[in-house]
């Protein structure tokens, strides 16, 4: 694959740069390479004393960054998942970093690329699997029984029409299996009332978004990220983390307010007891979100938002 073909605009590329804050002699980690634009970004502002460690699951995203970032001696690429962060860092022997990005969103590379069965828009045998290995969206769609299809689109997707469009992906199994996404949209697009069909956006949206979750275990890996990751910035570090749908917003948010929380003792305690300090605080109150020119320049800013804490 040519990398002159992998075209990702990166996604509050300027708000992620001040938020991390960066120091030239700094260790960084991007946690999702991609097309390497924020990677790129974070290498040019360090010295020949910093480090970048721009981790990526998706093959094609580690061969386009280790080409990108060829020219910056400071940045390692490293193939693995952002949910493994210490076993990528223990192997490298690095305790401690300064900062760490995540960019959750799908790549414009993946999406626009049909054989990837990413998007609803092109017809593609049924895939999205960023690490190109293991469960795939033919496995989910063909394969899950009527309950947890039910489960991961209402849970993934927050699916209003979840239960008809499970029955007629049921239904349609018993003719035969349904190979692609073209076929899937379809399905969705006659399953669900004809009103909402003429309303907001392409009606299967939320299922993909849901399949494509449930295929590359994005939650849990996010999960497990959230647990580690901060515990591995030095004091003053900054975890910056660009989310594109509600449920990654609110386990990052949680995450976050967990972090800042202090004292735990019931209010009515006139002093504390249980010594607990709040271990970081938030650089920004509210998410931040793409500016006006950002949008008119790249729709798919539109549902991101930037969250960032500093470890105290």
């Amino acid at each position: 694959m040519e990398h002159a073909d992998f075209k990702h605009i990166s996604v509050l590329l300027e708000e992620c740069m001040d938020g991390l804050a960066i120091r030239p002699d700094g260790i960084y980690v991007d946690g999702t390479a991609g097309g390497a634009g924020h990677s790129c970004e974070i290498a040019k502002r360090l010295s020949q004393n910093g480090k970048l460690i721009a981790i990526d699951k998706d093959p094609d995203a580690v061969a386009v960054a280790s080409a990108r970032l060829a020219p910056y001696p400071v940045a390692q690429v490293v193939q693995s998942d952002f949910s493994r962060l210490c076993d990528v860092l223990d192997k490298l022997e690095i305790i401690r970093v300064d900062g760490i990005l995540l960019d959750l969103g799908v790549s414009s590379f993946q999406l626009d690329t049909p054989d990837r069965g990413f998007s609803y828009i092109h017809d593609a045998p049924l895939d999205m699997r960023m690490s190109k290995n293991g469960l795939s969206a033919y496995d989910v769609v063909n394969t899950y029984d009527f309950r947890k299809l039910c489960r991961i689109f209402h849970d993934f997707g927050e699916e209003k029409f979840t239960p008809a469009i499970a029955k007629a992906i049921l239904k349609q199994r018993e003719v035969a299996p349904i190979k692609t996404t073209g076929e899937l949209s379809e399905l969705i697009r006659q399953a669900i009332p004809a009103k909402a069909r003429r309303e907001g956006g392409h009606p299967a949206k939320r299922v993909f978004q849901a399949i494509r979750i449930e295929v590359n275990g994005e939650l849990a890996s996010l999960s497990e990220f959230l647990e580690d990751a901060f515990d591995r910035l030095n004091s003053g570090g900054r975890l910056a983390i660009i989310t594109f749908h509600s449920l990654e917003d609110r386990m990052v948010k949680q995450r976050y307010a967990s972090l800042c929380k202090g004292c735990t003792c019931p209010p009515d305690f006139p002093v504390c007891v249980c010594g607990n300090q709040p271990k970081g605080r938030l650089v920004n109150r509210r998410p931040i979100e793409a500016s006006p020119q950002e949008l008119a320049a790249n729709s798919r800013s539109k549902s991101a938002k930037l969250r960032v804490i500093e470890k105290l």
